[in-house]
């Protein structure tokens, strides 16, 4: 592992937690492939998501229901890269917009084989108007660093709902539909080679069935014919560093199927 790679995990938290199992360096993961039965390039599913579903322990269990994006959908899927923003900037499709500061459409490289796709603005992102740029952001410029990737090369980085949800909590389900199409439409227009999705709420959303992230993690899974890895979202990571390991783990998973994908 170079010496760069090591700062990187440090950074991370990885390097600790090694040490801490008593573990010599071990070379990089080499996950294998295992596909997932393709699902519906729509959003959440039907019924409710029981607590332990969620990223984080003691969170309270959310209604699914079926996604219905008919009074956005109808009028976003033409819209090239400047109209689409701003109809984000100025969308009331859902209640999130009576308490933002601004809404947060994305960032990055539009043409880019990678797509990462978060929950939802924090209360940074909200201010600034730009995708993980707390902690959080941080530490996904480092996971990215890891595997050799940088924001705004070759990579794009998107939330599941564009809008600040009150105290950060985790977007409902008729918030997660109501900005399906925006989703919808970046990846469309985007047309990456692979989808990185952080955390569950973005797994949902992007999958359209439950998701268990200790479940869903080392598969390729479709959205509409392009391939998606389920890992954890930075934030869950600051608050469980157990699992950056894991995510380490996901990177390499996601890399090598990337290279997978560029020489089919």
């Amino acid at each position: 592992m170079s010496l760069r790679r090591d700062a990187i995990l440090r950074e991370m938290g990885l390097a600790p937690v090694w040490r801490l199992r008593g573990r010599q360096a071990q070379p990089e993961p080499e996950p294998v492939l295992q596909p997932a039965a393709p699902t519906p390039a729509s959003g959440p599913a039907q019924g409710r998501v029981r607590s332990d579903l969620r990223d984080g322990a003691g969170d309270l269990p959310q209604p699914v229901s079926t996604r219905s994006h008919t009074d956005v959908g109808d009028g976003v899927m033409g819209l090239g890269w400047d109209a689409l923003e701003a109809r984000i900037r100025g969308c009331e499709a859902c209640g999130l917009c009576r308490r933002r500061k601004q809404a947060v459409p994305g960032v990055g490289d539009r043409q880019a084989d990678w797509l990462f796709v978060g929950e939802g603005p924090g209360a940074e992102e909200d201010e600034r108007g730009e995708p993980f740029v707390g902690q959080a952001g941080r530490l996904l410029d480092a996971m990215l660093a890891s595997i050799d990737l940088k924001r705004g090369e070759d990579v794009y980085i998107a939330n599941a709902v564009k809008c600040r949800p009150p105290n950060n909590r985790t977007p409902e389900a008729a918030e997660l539909a109501a900005c399906f199409p925006y989703l919808q439409r970046q990846i469309a227009l985007i047309q990456p080679r692979l989808i990185v999705a952080l955390g569950r709420p973005a797994a949902q959303a992007l999958l359209n069935e439950e998701v268990r992230i200790a479940a869903a993690r080392g598969k390729l899974h479709s959205h509409g014919g392009i391939p998606v890895v389920v890992t954890y979202h930075p934030a869950y990571l600051l608050r469980n560093l157990q699992d950056k390991a894991k995510a380490w783990d996901d990177l390499c998973f996601a890399r090598r199927s990337m290279r997978g994908l560029k020489h089919a």
